[in-house]
């Protein structure tokens, strides 16, 4: 657990973006929480609009957002379902924008950020930018970033 307290809700924001990443992310924060903690999964949606990238239709908007939460829920279903304990409180919501900035401003309104990796380490990770690396740096509280499952146990030594 989280927190030990039980007397004492934990907010836990997860970037979700339909990644296997973001799934192992959404799973170890359910996995962590109490019982009464609130855990949000937070799928964060840009359009690619060319030359005004900011110019987007108000019904085009309407309409991808009514997608995004769709696709959001449909991503906590799929973590939860076969999860075999008592769940915490657990809601979804989408946002048009920057996801690494979303999330940094999520981070004055909760406790805790969880996010994904993509599992570019090493040197290749150092030159790409990524949301958990802006957000790991930017962040007003504390965020576990959870790495990628191997697919193959690395021999010791």
């Amino acid at each position: 657990m989280f927190v030990g307290d039980n007397s004492v809700m934990t907010k836990i924001a997860v970037g979700v973006d339909g990644s296997d990443g973001s799934r192992l992310a959404l799973r170890w924060a359910i996995e962590h929480a109490a019982e009464g903690d609130e855990v949000s999964a937070v799928y964060v949606w840009q359009l690619s609009r060319g030359p005004r990238p900011d110019f987007v239709p108000v019904a085009e908007l309407q309409l991808v957002r009514a997608e995004a939460d769709c696709f959001v829920g449909e991503v906590v279903d799929a973590v939860t379902a076969g999860l075999d304990r008592t769940l915490p409180r657990i809601q979804w919501v989408s946002y048009y924008g920057h996801p690494g900035r979303w999330l940094v401003d999520l981070s004055d309104e909760v406790d805790l950020l969880v996010v994904g990796s993509r599992g570019l380490g090493g040197f290749t990770g150092l030159l790409l930018g990524s949301v958990s690396t802006y957000v790991v740096h930017h962040a007003h509280c504390p965020v576990v970033v959870v790495p990628a499952e191997s697919s193959h146990d690395e021999p010791a030594g």
